[in-house]
């Protein structure tokens, strides 16, 4: 998936297990939908955490943010309440949305490419941010994305 491509629509359970649908979430606004490895690990925590931390500048493009990786539900619930994380975490257990999004790695432990997109209202990918050693690039891409979305411009 790149910038300008359509987003896949999707439903998955959050971590309360509330269903989650992109094209609903996208009639409120853009969504920052973040691919992220493991549920409590340090880097998928500190990734997460900054998530959490820029709620007010989210909030000022009218963004969602939203999080997934293939960790269960309860898994990704002990993760927020552990985290305060204040956002749904999608569990995506057979990485169905994942493939959809070509982020899903075969065999690795990992299992899923860090990776996330900045989805626009009308459903284009905005912005797709990959860096797996920067937990900060994610967020403050997408927020850089959203900011040139605002100024009227696509990239």
């Amino acid at each position: 998936m790149r910038p300008g491509d359509l987003a896949p629509d999707f439903t998955l359970n959050d971590h309360d297990a509330t269903p989650f649908t992109l094209s609903e979430a996208l009639r409120a606004g853009p969504v920052v939908l973040f691919f992220y490895p493991a549920a409590m690990s340090r880097g998928c925590t500190k990734e997460t955490c900054h998530f959490r931390d820029l709620a007010a500048e989210f909030a000022a493009y009218g963004a969602q943010r939203v999080g997934i990786s293939m960790d269960d539900a309860g898994r990704q619930a002990r993760f927020a309440r552990k985290n305060s994380v204040d956002f749904p975490l999608l569990s995506d257990p057979g990485g169905a949305v994942a493939r959809l999004y070509g982020v899903k790695r075969g065999v690795d432990v990992l299992r899923v490419r860090r990776t996330t997109f900045v989805i626009d209202v009308d459903t284009t990918i905005l912005e797709v941010v990959t860096s797996e050693i920067s937990m900060d690039a994610h967020a403050d891409r997408a927020l850089e994305a959203l900011a040139r979305r605002d100024r009227g411009g696509r990239t």
